[in-house]
């Protein structure tokens, strides 16, 4: 289009104070999020699977269960936020969070995700490639296995995938921005074996080493001398020269 564009990201780098504020300013959010570090305190370095698809997306009770099949069939160690989805009477495997106790923690409502992704016990992020969440996840430096589901999250997910190759897909194939019980459901042993691929396969370690090169990378564009910082400095010089 010929317009001058100033490139300002990753802004969670630079904003990592805010979700510390938008916590302590609810207590209860901040509880919640207190006891999601304090289970990831417990675990080893880069062994757990953080698991999050926004709020945007309900999923049906069948794809709900086949998730957790995939999660348990897996044996890694997750930590599952359900910010939006059915009530667990109607989809949960029977005995799943007794046979998952120390091994799952199963957050439902919202966490501090910016956290969560920064705390040294995640390894992965099974997300639904909405554009925020990849940045975070880059900036954090951690792999993804990806599971679009409407919108650009196709388009983003070929780049983690195929251009980065900081990613594993899941095999999701059709765009929905509502339940539909007809859609196609990735089953569990899909998201059994993207998860083992991303955890733990012989694959896993390059993919890691990837992902840890870009975010360091994005941690530098937003430091003194960046390029994002140069941006911002050269967007405000440019108000600055149009101001009456």
């Amino acid at each position: 289009m010929g317009r001058k564009a100033w490139h300002l990201r990753p802004i969670s780098l630079s904003n990592r104070h805010i979700e510390d504020i938008d916590q302590g300013a609810n207590n209860t959010a901040s509880m919640d999020g207190q006891e999601c570090l304090r289970w990831l305190d417990s675990k080893k370095p880069k062994s757990v699977l953080y698991v999050c698809f926004g709020s945007m997306f309900r999923f049906s009770a069948a794809q709900l269960l086949e998730i957790a099949r995939g999660l348990e069939a897996s044996g890694q160690h997750f930590m599952w936020v359900q910010i939006n989805n059915e009530d667990k009477e109607e989809w949960m495997p029977e005995g799943f969070e007794e046979r998952m106790q120390g091994k799952g923690f199963i957050k439902r409502g919202r966490a501090p995700q910016i956290q969560i992704l920064e705390h040294e016990a995640v390894g992965g992020f099974l997300t639904h490639c909405e554009w925020n969440s990849i940045l975070e996840s880059i900036a954090a430096g951690v792999p993804m296995a990806t599971w679009p589901l409407y919108g650009e999250q196709f388009f983003n997910e070929k780049l983690v995938t195929d251009v980065l190759r900081i990613g594993v897909g899941v095999g999701a194939q059709e765009w929905s921005r509502w339940i539909d019980e007809k859609i196609f459901i990735v089953k569990k042993d899909d998201i059994a074996n993207a998860v083992t691929q991303l955890m733990v396969s012989e694959e896993a370690e390059k993919i890691r080493s990837k992902a840890k090169v870009l975010g360091e990378m994005a941690r530098r564009t937003v430091e003194d001398g960046g390029s994002s910082y140069s941006d911002l400095n050269s967007l405000l010089e440019n108000l600055r020269l149009h101001r009456p």
